[in-house]
């Protein structure tokens, strides 16, 4: 298992590397509040034990964290992550592949579904 932190996203899906028969995992969170140092969102409070326990094995593959930023950054409507990476809600968990060597989104979880095993495993496979 490997959660990255610190991840930088390049600028667009198209730039991010992925082998032929290999995925990448990102989770769209809230960034922590500053007072509480808790994740800002309830949602995601919510989801990142599930989150982190799915990724947790020896065997499973890496995750990307990456904090789409305080409230009010996120509430803006030309948000990065909302524009670029088309994430409407958070916490998303978005896989990429390499489709026909073109890197495309192939599923997304957001909010309350991450929360079902059964299709936080679909997701998975």
């Amino acid at each position: 298992m490997a959660i990255i932190k610190n991840f930088t996203l390049p600028a667009s899906v198209k730039e991010l590397i992925v082998g032929p028969d290999s995925k990448i995992f990102i989770a769209f969170v809230s960034s922590l509040d500053p007072v509480t140092k808790q994740a800002w969102c309830p949602d995601v409070r919510a989801a990142m034990p599930h989150i982190t326990e799915t990724f947790a094995g020896d065997d499973t593959p890496s995750l990307a964290i990456v904090e789409v930023g305080q409230k009010p950054e996120w509430a803006n409507s030309q948000n990065v992550y909302r524009t670029t990476w088309a994430t409407r809600n958070i916490p998303a968990l978005v896989r990429y592949q390499n489709v026909n060597g073109e890197v495309t989104e192939t599923s997304r979880l957001v909010e309350g579904e991450i929360l079902n095993k059964q299709k936080l495993q679909a997701f998975m496979a």
